[in-house]
């Protein structure tokens, strides 16, 4: 790899790269990760004054403070927060430059992966896919939550390796595999009392319901199916996240929809899930990588994981 390709955020002109020590562009990633000289520390193996130093050394190469105390804390300066997401990308590329993809062994490799998904997603399958590393691996997952659009941005950018998204639209450079098909319902408190008897499109729309703005499925399979239908929800939450959702349930008289295997997931003797009282076609989801990356044996052995995972769910 040719380093002096790569733009580490406009370094000054008068700074050599053959000069520069990679571990010190390690700690930087980690002090402005952490914020925290002790936590970067640890996160590297270095002492508190051996990062502190760095930190000094740092800042001198890039006659900049990087960090500044603040009542809350250490805050990065402008400079730094320029630095972060190109500094990342450096070493990610330096990573896979000094770990042969054809030597790939999950037993022994210390490759971190990064992979997009949603809470719902992580709720389902990250267990399960923790649990297929291979006994002593030192294998690490690197979880993020993008929406549509900045994911597909991260794979052609090559900051993720694989995503477990649905409905991407993206270019032909991007591959796509189903893993799992999945169908919204309606999830509502055991004694709700609409419950007990059958759900009706009326009765559906007269309720007040919990809204997840982080979902897409959530819009495009019921919001968007309703508008066509002349009608809405009477929304009287909206969160970000699903997981407080079933408590929520259980305290309250409202509705959720939401995908089924997550429904199922939650489901306990506290609540109900019954099907939509409208047509909502099932829909996919779908596990997308780089196709610069089909015939990589490390990103194939991933996604074989994540095949096998939602195999196991299905």
């Amino acid at each position: 790899m040719d380093l002096y390709s790569l733009d580490i955020c406009h370094m000054n002109d008068a700074m050599n790269l053959r000069s520069i020590d990679l571990n010190l562009l390690v700690a930087l990633d980690a002090l402005l990760s952490e914020r925290h000289v002790t936590r970067a520390a640890d996160k590297v193996g270095l002492s508190q004054p051996a990062m502190s130093n760095t930190l000094n050394r740092l800042r001198t190469m890039f006659s900049d403070e990087l960090l500044v105390r603040t009542a809350t804390g250490m805050q990065p300066t402008p400079r730094a927060i320029e630095l972060v997401q190109p500094l990342r990308n450096l070493l990610r590329q330096v990573e896979r430059v000094l770990e042969s993809d054809s030597n790939f062994d999950p037993g022994t490799s210390q490759r971190t992966f990064t992979v997009r998904m949603s809470d719902i997603l992580a709720y389902l399958i990250l267990p399960l896919l923790v649990a297929r590393r291979p006994p002593d691996a030192h294998i690490g997952l690197n979880i993020l939550h993008l929406p549509p659009s900045a994911t597909v941005d991260a794979i052609e950018r090559d900051e993720i390796d694989v995503a477990v998204s649905m409905g991407l639209d993206h270019s032909s450079s991007i591959c796509s595999q189903t893993v799992m098909r999945d169908q919204m319902v309606c999830l509502m408190r055991k004694h709700h009392p609409a419950a007990g008897s059958e759900l009706t499109f009326d009765k559906f729309i007269e309720q007040e319901h919990i809204k997840v703005s982080m979902s897409p499925a959530d819009l495009r399979f019921v919001d968007d199916v309703l508008a066509q239908l002349d009608h809405s929800r009477k929304i009287a939450l909206n969160v970000p996240h699903w997981l407080v959702v079933p408590r929520i349930l259980k305290k309250s008289d409202l509705f959720a929809v939401m995908p089924g295997r997550l429904a199922a997931a939650l489901m306990d003797d506290e609540l109900r899930m019954t099907e939509l009282p409208f047509e909502s076609a099932p829909f996919d989801w779908k596990m997308y990588w780089h196709r610069r990356h089909d015939q990589s044996k490390a990103n194939k052995w991933l996604r074989d994981q994540v095949n096998a995972v939602c195999s196991s769910l299905s």
